[in-house]
């Protein structure tokens, strides 16, 4: 059942060596990371039970170390890593994920690039209409 609740992590910053170019992978770059995680919330509000929903403290440093791992040239295929990894959860029913590179190298001055996916479970009913 969705209940239209979530919980949002946005801004997580991560040191890590990602990218197409020799000098991202060898000097690295920070990463910022928001996701929005669909879940229902009722029983964890109803039991005051942290086992009854997702820990986000240690969520955080899950997504932290996933992020940092195994450089890869896209932030695409983080988002994908961190969207796999919240789904690992059995109380999340989607994710949202968002990877941004802030020192990207673009030649032109802009504030912010980056990617966004959105990830159901393999048990969502949006997943199950959308096969």
């Amino acid at each position: 059942m969705t209940t239209g609740d979530s919980i949002s992590l946005t801004g997580l910053r991560v040191r890590a060596h990602h990218g197409v170019y020799d000098f991202e992978r060898n000097n690295g770059q920070d990463f910022v990371v928001d996701l929005t995680i669909g879940i229902d919330l009722q029983a964890a509000a109803a039991s005051d039970d942290v086992a009854q929903t997702i820990h986000y403290g240690e969520l955080a440093e899950r997504v932290a170390a996933a992020v940092a791992a195994d450089p890869v040239d896209l932030i695409e295929t983080v988002a994908e890593r961190v969207a796999d990894l919240v789904l690992s959860y059995p109380a999340a029913s989607s994710v949202r994920v968002t990877v941004h590179k802030p020192d990207a190298p673009i030649s032109v001055p802009f504030d912010d690039v980056a990617v966004s996916i959105l990830r159901y479970a393999a048990t969502s009913p949006q997943r199950t209409a959308r096969s």
